[in-house]
């Protein structure tokens, strides 16, 4: 087969176009004076009901829930500021993604501010590993800590929280991955999985953030009002909540939606010393943030502390009031973050050649697992997302050490892959994770033993539907539908994200203007135009130089496009960015 048509058949998926009652459309684009475009988008996402899509497109903050609806907050708060009086030694305990550092940044800023005897520990990824463990928590004991808060970690801590609880410190867990069979023995948990809380689906940094807004409620003036200096020190902490949630790859709906909706903003604007610091080094600085810029500029960065070196620098980051220092902390997160890339795409080719030649990607294997002492701990989560990607199959990745094995899973949708880890678990020390995405422990002689029981798990268990490649459009419509003024409204449906992605459509029966230029530094990339009846639209396929040809010799065929605002020396122009062609 040429390369030509596996490129070709590559961008060949199985189009799903949504539609919408005509005359319900109608009704809600002229009651909210938007599109008709916009109108069904709305109807997709929230049904026809007016107050529904009428909070969706203006989500504020006064949307967030009362902390204290969340479980374990009242009581978490009544324990801190107990060992505030009576000048306890807290110690925040977090992780070392993005979620973990955002997380301890906002509680460490506050209980610093109360004038808590506080301090924060983060776990170093290549020795020591994801969450508690018990020899940093005895060290935490022997340095004095009295309670320990963990963020993002910690509710499948049972050894660790029992070693904690025996030398004589309490715990305070707040996490938000999947709890086990078992609680952990902690003297209060706060989880939004439990008790029926309405936003289940909040990250650590969402969690962290309403027990700091429930601190502040509890330090109310005379007047019933939290303090100046609470009130300012929370709207910062949405900053670090947003990159959490964002970061976390988080439902953007609900409150989280609210949250972001603002956070986004504030970020763009913010003169705190750390996020101004990592929007120059991510070369933001002056623009409007949205949820891209977090998930593949700033998150990056942040994470490259704890995936190459040590993720305290991070907070340190965000707790600085030091412009320089914050400024050389993140041209060194961002050299880190370069180490970063060389490092996955080395280890990305080397499991490749290695998925290959055991012959993981013939049709009849379900599952990829694969090992190696040379690959680094903290990048195999990244390359575990892009043999994902390349080779669509649920994907565990492991860096073996001696006789210890830790690895990263990532998986396809429709397969949730904590539940399969699961069912493998006696091959395992440890686990913990999402449905998408796990972390996993293994004695290196188990991998073997494991990698079969979890092939069988995914063989029984992963159906034909799963390998096709969809796109979900939300609907049918002409070049002429997309002026100005709908693709500006379509943009006011952000921030875009899991959950909420942007918005693609289809139009069928369009024609070439002209002759397609292939762009790109590698020749990659086409630029055309195409006209229908109604109108016309300049493209451009990422990816697509290989239809030149094709389309050249077509006379009609169908696009899925995202509608965009192309911003080019400062003049915007309409243009679709096109997901797929479809030459029927």
């Amino acid at each position: 087969m040429s390369r030509f048509k596996k490129k070709l058949e590559s961008l060949s998926r199985k189009w799903h176009i949504k539609t919408a009652d005509a005359a319900a459309v109608e009704q809600l684009s002229r009651a909210l004076l938007v599109s008709p475009v916009v109108a069904q988008v709305l109807i997709n996402r929230n049904g026809t009901d007016e107050e529904t899509s009428r909070r969706f497109l203006n989500p504020r903050l006064s949307d967030l829930l009362e902390p204290e609806a969340l479980s374990g907050v009242a009581e978490a708060v009544e324990r801190i500021i107990k060992a505030i009086k009576a000048a306890e030694k807290i110690t925040v305990y977090g992780d070392y993604d993005v979620d973990g550092i955002t997380s301890t940044a906002i509680l460490w800023r506050l209980l610093d501010m109360l004038g808590a005897n506080v301090d924060y520990y983060i776990p170093h990824r290549v020795d020591e590993g994801y969450g508690l463990n018990t020899e940093s928590i005895l060290e935490l004991a022997a340095s004095g800590t009295n309670l320990i808060i963990t963020v993002d970690c910690g509710i499948t801590a049972i050894e660790q929280v029992d070693a904690a609880v025996t030398a004589g410190m309490e715990v305070i867990v707040t996490d938000h991955h999947a709890p086990g069979p078992k609680m952990p023995a902690a003297s209060i948990i706060v989880h939004p999985m439990i008790n029926n809380y309405p936003s289940p689906g909040s990250c650590g940094a969402m969690v962290a953030f309403k027990l700091a807004w429930a601190l502040c409620n509890a330090y109310k003036d005379n007047g019933g009002k939290i303090r100046d200096d609470l009130r300012k020190f929370l709207l910062i902490a949405t900053d670090f909540a947003t990159l959490g949630t964002i970061a976390d790859v988080m439902e953007l709906v609900g409150e989280n939606r609210s949250l972001a909706k603002y956070g986004l903003y504030s970020i763009s604007q913010s003169q705190l010393p750390g996020i101004k610091a990592l929007m120059q080094t991510a070369g933001l600085e002056g623009k409007e943030i949205d949820s891209m810029h977090v998930a593949f500029q700033i998150a990056p960065l942040l994470n490259a502390a704890g995936r190459i070196g040590h993720a305290r620098l991070a907070v340190e980051l965000l707790t600085s009031d030091n412009e320089l220092r914050s400024l050389r902390i993140a041209e060194y997160l961002k050299q880190q973050n370069n180490e970063r890339r060389k490092v996955e795409q080395q280890i990305l080719k080397e499991a490749s050649l290695l998925i290959t030649a055991a012959g993981m990607d013939h049709p009849d294997k379900k599952s990829i697992v694969l090992s190696s002492d040379s690959w680094h701990i903290g990048v195999v989560g990244i390359v575990a997302s892009r043999i994902l990607e390349k080779f669509y199959r649920p994907t565990i990745l492991f860096h073996s050490k001696d006789d210890i094995a830790k690895g990263s899973a990532r998986s396809i949708d429709g397969f949730n892959i904590l539940e399969a880890i699961e069912a493998c678990s006696e091959h395992l020390i440890g686990y913990g994770g999402h449905a998408k995405a796990a972390g996993v422990t293994i004695k290196t002689e188990n991998i073997p033993a494991f990698t079969a029981a979890f092939e069988k798990y995914a063989g029984e268990n992963i159906r034909d539907e799963h390998f096709i490649n969809n796109l979900d459009l939300d609907g049918l419509f002409n070049l002429g539908d997309f002026d100005d003024r709908t693709i500006f409204q379509l943009e006011k449906l952000g921030p875009f994200g899991q959950g909420n992605p942007r918005p693609i459509f289809a139009a069928r029966g369009v024609r070439l203007i002209g002759r397609p230029r292939i762009i790109g530094s590698g020749c990659d990339h086409l630029q055309f135009a195409v006209k229908d009846s109604s109108g016309s639209m300049a493209c451009v396929g990422f990816g697509m130089a290989p239809l030149e040809k094709k389309l050249l010799e077509t006379d009609y065929f169908s696009i899925a496009f995202e509608p965009q605002m192309n911003d080019f020396k400062n003049a915007k122009t309409p243009q679709f960015v096109v997901k797929d062609i479809c030459f029927d």
